[in-house]
């Protein structure tokens, strides 16, 4: 028997060829499914809220997966991240109800993409994480770009092209431009239903061009109803693109067990001077575990991390 989880996961993307399992390269889904097996002893697939192209880093992927029923949620994360590489990490885990996918169950991603405008995102200690621009950019040109976003639109002209799609229509239900702190530069904040590939970054990049003036607001409106990206300004720099949150139904978060999920509340906070989802203090409450239940978990925790010494 086997309950379903979601784990959050953060992860520097520098080092991976995206989220999705390749023929060739490191990818997230291949080293988070290894340490599946190790600890379930048996191939087991993970499902993630979003797939990221290589570069693109996350700080709130949700990833389901199934687990032996004798697996609690606090054992899981301890032995992901006791397991996993240095470059990812899992700050919760919780226990989901049966039929739960990370992509098909989510209402809604956020994506946020970080431009340095300033000399200094030229350092080696910033330029992995921003785009690393270095020139100013018209705020007020950039927010009125975004403002054209918002709604129920047809994106293609914002898609990479590839194999054909039923529609490119796709609810944006925030686009926003805001002041990084430290005057490190601008930030873009986009959440929507759903995103087609290099969408994030391809709206982005026509949004800079409109902020350095080199092509009129007015252009906005032009691709959204041409459908063609052939006049699209080149997608913004991988590295600089965040995969934020996906936002559930609180109601297909397991209520029963040694946890207890408060209901969120899933509308989105307009308020951006507000920490985002995955830099608030958890909504999990801990039930009174019995002791058993707690030393098993430790014992499981404790045997992945001697499979891990024998395998370094």
């Amino acid at each position: 028997m086997s309950r379903t989880f979601l784990a959050t996961l953060h992860f520097d993307g520098t080092g991976f060829v995206g989220w999705q399992r390749q023929a060739a390269g490191r990818s997230v889904q291949a080293e988070f499914e290894r340490v599946l097996e190790r600890l379930f002893s048996r191939r087991t697939v993970a499902h993630a809220a979003g797939r990221t192209d290589a570069g693109v880093h996350a700080e709130g992927l949700g990833v389901s997966f199934a687990a032996p029923a004798r697996w609690a949620a606090d054992a899981l994360q301890r032995a992901l991240n006791a397991l996993l590489p240095r470059d990812c990490w899992v700050p919760s885990v919780h226990l989901m109800r049966s039929g739960f996918h990370a992509r098909k169950s989510a209402s809604s991603r956020r994506y946020r993409y970080d431009i340095g405008t300033d000399p200094a995102s030229a350092s080696p200690f910033r330029r992995p994480f921003e785009w690393a621009l270095g020139r100013p950019l018209d705020l007020a040109s950039l927010r009125a770009a975004a403002t054209l976003l918002q709604g129920q639109h047809d994106f293609q002209a914002f898609a990479a092209k590839g194999e054909p799609k039923p529609h490119y229509r796709c609810r944006v239900e925030i686009a926003r431009w805001v002041e990084r702190p430290w005057s490190r530069g601008v930030s873009c904040h986009v959440e929507a239903d759903r995103f087609l590939h290099h969408m994030v970054r391809m709206l982005v990049g026509t949004m800079v061009d409109v902020g350095l003036g080199r092509r009129p607001l007015s252009d906005i409106d032009l691709l959204l109803g041409s459908g063609d990206n052939q006049r699209t300004s080149p997608p913004a720099p991988a590295q600089g693109l965040y995969f934020v949150r996906a936002s559930y139904p609180p109601e297909l978060f397991e209520s029963e067990g040694p946890y207890r999920v408060e209901a969120a509340d899933s509308r989105v906070e307009s308020d951006f001077s507000r920490p985002l989802e995955s830099e608030r203090p958890s909504n999990i409450e801990r039930r009174d575990e019995p002791a058993s239940d707690r030393q098993g978990s430790e014992r499981q925790v404790s045997l992945a991390r001697d499979r891990e010494a024998r395998h370094a």
